[in-house]
């Protein structure tokens, strides 16, 4: 196996191995067994655990789980597209955290151990979503089309609601016996939670009426495929 590929392999291997034993319960001997490399080669790659740690963040945002959260709404940014901004971020959020449970597991035990990674995590990425978010809002704020509220408290809420949920169907609520609902539901109406909270009143009732004549063409559209179909 190339080198390359060797590095990446330890990377994804040391991910899963601390996801479930955590760091202080994972040795570097545990890690090289589970890549199925020598003790000594896990520090060829890795002369130090803290190299190791950013090099699990960069896996990530490499493969695209943590790519740069202004990308994935850059047009609705533009736009003003308060919604799309929004559910967007929201939809992302779910599905990264669907379909990696091990990396949102390695976060958590990262901060109830005060651990280097939790640290890292924040400022390569929660730190940049506050920062863009909050300038957002702000800038909407002036536009007249949200109310006066601190920005960073929109953020936290908003970012609450997405991330309690991953946490309900990673950890306690495997079987979505307590709510079971598409990402994609679930970004919509933790999206209208927010909006109608902090969006002024003509704001509101402007988007109001695009949503209805949003729904209004999907019922027409299914009528006409209804029609065709005959």
């Amino acid at each position: 196996m190339a080198g390359g590929q060797r590095r990446v392999q330890i990377v994804r291997e040391a991910m899963r191995v601390f996801s479930r034993r955590g760091f202080r319960g994972t040795t570097t001997k545990e890690i090289a067994q589970a890549a199925g490399v020598s003790e000594a080669m896990v520090f060829r790659h890795f002369a130090t655990k803290e190299e190791l740690y950013s090099a699990i963040l960069d896996d990530k945002a490499c493969s695209g789980d943590a790519e740069d959260p202004r990308q994935v709404v850059a047009d609705a940014l533009e736009q003003k597209n308060d919604r799309a901004v929004f559910e967007r971020l929201a939809l992302n959020a779910l599905v990264r955290n669907e379909c990696d449970p091990e990396f949102q597991r390695l976060l958590l035990y990262s901060a109830l151990e005060d651990h280097e990674l939790a640290h890292m995590f924040w400022e390569k990425f929660v730190r940049r979503v506050y920062e863009f978010l909050g300038d957002y809002i702000r800038e909407r704020q002036r536009d007249g089309a949200m109310i006066k509220i601190e920005p960073a408290i929109v953020v936290r809420a908003f970012i609450g609601m997405v991330i309690h949920h991953s946490l309900n169907n990673n950890l306690w609520d495997r079987r979505r016996e307590l709510l079971k609902i598409s990402n994609e539901v679930a970004a919509r109406h933790f999206t209208d939670i927010l909006l109608q909270g902090i969006q002024s009143g003509k704001t509101a009732s402007r988007n109001k009426v695009g949503q209805v004549r949003e729904k209004t063409k999907s019922i027409s559209a299914k009528r006409q495929r209804e029609k065709n179909k005959r």
